[in-house]
């Protein structure tokens, strides 16, 4: 079936000074946020999250057959269950199944098996990748580029989460199949993300080396 193309109504251009400007403010505003680890247990309205990741939907997407599906945990019981689980991988991790080199990047973070963030913050959104969609009769529908498509709306949702005043940690334990058992979800769903969402507690701190970003000669090449 072809697809149905309408004008693109939705563009604004913007003069060459209005470009600058924008550019500039938003880096001014992005270059800001940190990922923490210390969060605050304060409630954040519902609606906000869903804003957020209405964004995340409007993300660049393998044939736009948009491969995700979030997954939003409030429920505390549900939250303590996720914890429980991911503390056994990460106790795993730290004793023994991670590389030394990798440890030894950890631990200038003081990081550990410890992830109270996990019950302390008021979401938790689990990120999944779906392989295949089914359709009403069953048929399965293969989806492409997913772990590109999941990446994109991540970073889309990360973004907007930062734009409302909201703070969030990308958790990523390794294995994550855990999530999948918790959470119930179908075979053609797997677990890419855990992020953790919310206010950042008062006493949060960040490392100082997450304000020392690379200058734009470090990581960027024009041909």
């Amino acid at each position: 079936m072809t697809a149905e193309f309408v004008p693109h109504s939705d563009y604004v251009e913007f003069s060459e000074a209005e470009m600058r400007a924008k550019a500039q403010a938003f880096y001014d505003n992005i270059k800001t946020r940190r990922t923490v680890r210390e969060f605050s247990d304060r409630p954040v309205p519902r609606d906000i999250i869903e804003t957020c990741l209405l964004a995340a939907g409007t993300a660049p997407n393998g044939a736009n057959l948009q491969p995700w599906q979030f997954v939003v945990i409030s429920d505390p019981e549900v939250k303590q269950k996720i914890r429980t689980a991911a503390e056994e991988e990460e106790a795993a991790f730290y004793n023994g199944r991670a590389p030394q080199e990798w440890l030894e990047a950890l631990a200038p973070l003081g990081t550990d098996a410890n992830k109270d963030f996990l019950t302390i913050a008021p979401y938790l959104i689990a990120v999944f990748g779906k392989s295949y969609d089914l359709l009403p009769d069953g048929k399965k529908v293969k989806n492409y580029y997913v772990t590109e498509s999941v990446g994109l709306a991540t970073g889309t949702l990360i973004t907007a989460l930062h734009e409302c005043g909201l703070v969030s940690l990308t958790h990523t334990p390794s294995p994550m199949g855990f999530l999948s058992e918790v959470l119930e979800r179908p075979k053609n769903e797997r677990a890419l993300i855990l992020m953790v969402v919310g206010y950042p507690a008062e006493d949060c701190t960040v490392p100082k080396h997450a304000f020392e970003k690379k200058p734009l000669e470090e990581f960027v090449t024009f041909v």
